[in-house]
């Protein structure tokens, strides 16, 4: 009910147009405005001027709205898309064939995400369901919000940024023969959480998890849940993540104490716990503060 406003016609593509209109949504399937069938298995759908002009029309500009006009082609005010599920398919623990990674690359998805998202200044664009509630206000408002616009286009184009990086990254690994490292390489990061401080107490950061499909299941500090304590700083993300990667190096039970970065006692046994005191009794003085970690399971440490 929350999606049909007055003054809005729902437009969709055939696989969502049912999901609504079971739902009890009435639905115009995109069809009815292409006066084309979907076609090629569903790869055609939205690609058409019926589709496309609705959405890049300028409003502010009288040739444009002449020209929907002299074609029958209405405006859209609102783009709502969910893209096929690329990054899911390819990084599941169960593997994909070639074939199968290849239909999941949305194409009609994404060019209406990048038409919405340029002609933002007349239509809105929504690639996030957290976004829902908020466009849904906004429209019931009737106030127009340059900044909230912007936001949503801002968040469009880093949508299928991120998107198409995912997808370049999975075919150069598809491509088994070549050199392991491309020669550009895009860098999807997305914001984990805002840090206490930087390096030093005056400096601002964030921390950024790296998405690439190249770190799915590699675990690490990036992806550890935080199970108690305050707020971590940089430093000691910093010295977390120097003291995993020392002790993963190890195949037997092993502790490593490290302090700015640095392992200042690193020992093995078969018993954890003395393999603690040994670390910690390497260097003592700057054990205190530091951060210790085990390649192993810790039950309890007496």
């Amino acid at each position: 009910s929350n999606l049909q406003l007055p003054r809005f016609t729902i437009v969709s593509t055939g696989g969502t147009a049912s999901a609504l209109e079971s739902s009890g949504v009435f639905v115009t399937k995109v069809e009815e405005l292409t006066h084309f069938p979907e076609m090629l298995d569903g790869r055609v759908k939205t690609l058409h001027p019926n589709i496309h002009g609705g959405i890049l029309a300028r409003r502010d500009q009288a040739h444009h709205i002449e020209a929907l006009e002299n074609h029958g082609i209405g405006t859209f005010d609102v783009v709502v898309v969910n893209l096929y599920p690329f990054y899911d398919t390819v990084s599941s623990s169960t593997g994909v064939s070639f074939e199968n990674g290849v239909e999941k690359i949305d194409i009609g998805g994404p060019a209406m995400i990048r038409a919405a998202a340029k002609n933002h200044k007349d239509v809105l664009v929504v690639v996030d369901s957290n976004d829902y509630p908020a466009l849904l206000e906004y429209l019931r408002g009737g106030h127009d919000d340059p900044k909230f616009r912007r936001a949503l286009a801002w968040k469009a184009f880093q949508h299928v940024a991120s998107y198409d990086s995912a997808v370049s990254e999975w075919l150069w690994k598809q491509n088994g023969g070549v050199d392991k490292f491309p020669p550009s390489l895009t860098i999807n990061l997305s914001r984990k959480s805002e840090l206490r401080y930087g390096e030093n107490p005056h400096q601002k950061a964030a921390f950024y998890v790296d998405k690439s499909l190249a770190e799915v299941n590699a675990g690490g500090i990036a992806t550890a849940i935080q199970h108690h304590g305050k707020e971590m700083s940089f430093n000691n993300y910093l010295d977390a993540d120097a003291a995993w990667n020392c002790v993963c190096d190890f195949s037997k039970p092993t502790c490593v104490v490290v302090k700015h970065t640095n392992p200042c006692g690193v020992a093995s046994r078969n018993d954890i716990i003395e393999a603690y005191r040994l670390a910690v009794k390497a260097d003592p003085v700057s054990a205190f503060g530091g951060i210790v970690a085990f390649n192993v399971e810790v039950d309890e440490v007496r």
